[in-house]
């Protein structure tokens, strides 16, 4: 399969990239053994646009991966595929965010990255780890600087678009009324489940695309749901259409307009993720999906806290 099977979005920033995209966090992580063949046979298989960050780990094994594709024809340029990285809480700092993708692009050994993302709205102390914080842990949020500090990258080259992960709209807004590049991008937890429809609905407004991480429900992470794979409404309509739960599922955000980012080391999944753009669901289809009750899987807890600036979840979300 050619990556020109993928269709492609074009972003606010004047670049295209594949509307669908292949994750590359998970937990437990593998070791590279596993990752680089997985990532390879994803590329072989078509995925052109792949999504990583300096938080997953994953940075060094995707990088060697692309090495190894272009070494064996796979891809003839860098300039084929579309990457994604994500800027890291504890490195979420003005001052710090310009260091930090120049150590994610010597993981990646390349020269730029497609689309660099501020991971969470949150500022960690530097050198936290893990996810349980402590008081003093977690810190106030300097939107305005970091976000002047992603600009920096662009007009350096280090990035082609920049964006944003897990924002809502109240923060994205703010950033919109200082942004002198607007963010290209938000990746937000979204599926039939989870639907996002008023935080879709704003960015559309606002010309920013939207990716869906968990297009899926994130079955079998630690914070994930069966809200997706087990709904009995898309059950049935996969089995009237011959299809897979999972392709109802992406199928049903590329119809909203969005770019699912999906997650599978397994070659089969891989394949039947990409059949997803040579048929619709119907009206009737969609209208019954909007009656699967809605249900976040990811509540950021760990990120919540009485002594901290996100004292509930409204305040981290927005």
């Amino acid at each position: 399969m050619e990556s020109k099977s993928i269709p492609e979005v074009l972003l606010n920033s004047g670049h295209k990239m594949p509307m669908l995209g292949f994750g590359t966090g998970t937990v437990p992580l593998p070791p590279s053994y596993e990752l680089i063949p997985a990532f390879i046979n994803a590329i072989k298989v078509g995925y052109r646009h792949f999504d990583t960050a300096a938080y997953y780990g994953s940075e060094e094994s995707l990088g060697q991966a692309i090495t190894q594709a272009l070494e064996q024809g796979l891809i003839k340029s860098r300039n084929e595929l579309f990457v994604t990285t994500k800027l890291w809480c504890t490195d979420s700092h003005p001052g710090l965010v310009l260091s930090a993708l120049e150590n994610s692009l010597k993981r990646l050994d390349l020269e730029y990255v497609d689309l660099y993302l501020i991971h969470f709205p949150v500022r960690l102390r530097q050198g936290v780890k893990g996810i349980n914080y402590n008081n003093g842990d977690i810190l106030p949020f300097d939107m305005k600087g970091t976000w002047e500090d992603m600009e920096k990258c662009v007009n350096l080259g280090l990035t082609k678009s920049i964006g944003l992960s897990n924002f809502g709209i109240k923060r994205i807004s703010e950033i919109l009324q200082y942004a002198t590049i607007p963010p290209a991008l938000v990746t937000v937890e979204m599926n039939a489940a989870w639907t996002q429809e008023n935080l879709r609905n704003f960015c559309k407004e606002k010309g920013i695309h939207v990716s869906a991480w968990s297009p899926l429900g994130a079955n079998g992470a630690v914070w994930g749901s069966l809200a997706v794979m087990e709904s009995p409404i898309l059950k049935e309509i996969a089995t009237s259409l011959g299809k897979s739960v999972a392709q109802v599922a992406l199928r049903w955000v590329i119809e909203q307009g969005s770019t699912p980012i999906v997650k599978s080391f397994n070659k089969e999944r891989m394949k039947g993720n990409l059949e997803i753009f040579d048929w619709k669901l119907s009206k009737y289809d969609l209208e019954k999906i909007k009656k699967i009750p809605q249900y976040r899987a990811f509540k950021g807890e760990r990120f919540i806290s009485e002594n901290g600036p996100y004292k509930t979840a409204e305040d981290l979300w927005g």
